[in-house]
């Protein structure tokens, strides 16, 4: 088992990367063509208390957070939240390695609104497939706010500084979820090969594995190697549903199934699908299709 190297500052995020102290405990941007990496830092993951996000391109390797193929040339967006693992797989030496990482303390959000809103920005619970691919336009515009911020940190620091930074911190995030919006619309045939696999994996889970209990989005998530959060995302921008939506869409379908067409008790059909409980599949029924099992039987002619 790799082990997690785990870093508490900012400071000692600076030093593993053979860099200068930065001139802000909570708070600093590194422009990633000055990071060196040993090869030891590839041996190990790494977690981190702090957030980082970041904009890098030919980086030699790939980060396994986000695997994804890319979109776009020109650069690639990750966010890591503080706790996530992470770890890096060298590919081979990098020409012309550009781009930055700001990374934010959350002490330095102390009694914000940002403080408390950061986690709710979905992508920085992304475990796989979340990378964002910024275009070239994209990436200028993202760079006038690291400017910005880097403007600021380096001037004078004095009672308003914390509050432009973290103004402008929130504008990039803002930004950040604009292209992600973004993305998920160009991604659409990618998006539309992971609507087919969770079908597919839908239809074999009611084949072979309905009696093991109710499907999860957790199941399906890890099945097609994405989080929770990006599947749903996914999902409901793909067909306007939550993937619990979707999981009940699939119970409904197959009770339909049954019910029209075999002879089946209502609680045999119940505990085939995964219910524990009858009452709790007949509710469920009868709040999708405002029927309950049986009088959607009888409307088959069947008793």
């Amino acid at each position: 088992m790799r082990k997690i190297r785990h870093i508490k500052t900012i400071t000692e995020f600076h030093q593993t990367r053979s860099l200068a102290p930065p001139e802000h405990p909570l708070i600093s941007i590194v422009d990633y063509a000055d990071v060196r990496m040993q090869p030891s830092y590839f041996d190990c993951n790494w977690t981190l208390d702090f957030y980082l996000i970041a904009l890098k391109k030919n980086i030699g390797g790939k980060v396994l957070y986000g695997q994804q193929s890319y979109d776009f040339d020109e650069g690639v967006m990750f966010f890591l939240s503080p706790g996530q693992v992470f770890r890096i797989e060298q590919a081979g030496p990098a020409a012309d390695r550009s781009g930055w990482m700001l990374l934010v303390h959350p002490d330095f959000l102390w009694h914000t609104a940002l403080g408390k809103e950061m986690r709710q920005y979905e992508f920085f619970s992304y475990a796989i497939h979340e990378a964002l691919f910024v275009s070239k336009k994209e990436e200028d515009t993202l760079m006038d706010i690291i400017a910005n911020i880097r403007r600021e940190y380096h001037s004078n620091i004095d009672k308003f500084s914390q509050g432009i930074i973290i103004s402008l911190l929130d504008t990039l995030l803002k930004y950040a979820a604009r292209f992600y919006e973004r993305q998920f619309i160009t991604r659409k045939r990618a998006g539309h090969q992971v609507l087919e696999q969770l079908e597919s994996l839908s239809d074999a889970w009611f084949r072979d594995d309905a009696a093991s209990g109710l499907p999860t989005v957790q199941y399906f998530a890890e099945k097609l190697h994405l989080s929770p959060k990006y599947l749903s995302t996914l999902l409901k921008t793909l067909t306007g549903q939550t993937v619990q939506q979707f999981i009940h869409g699939k119970l409904i379908e197959k009770a339909k199934e049954q019910l029209s067409a075999t002879r089946l008790s209502v609680s045999e059909i119940a505990y085939g699908l995964g219910f524990e409980h009858t009452q709790s599949f007949s509710k469920l029924f009868k709040s999708k299709t405002s029927v309950t099992p049986l009088a959607f039987r009888k409307s088959f002619g069947h008793n």
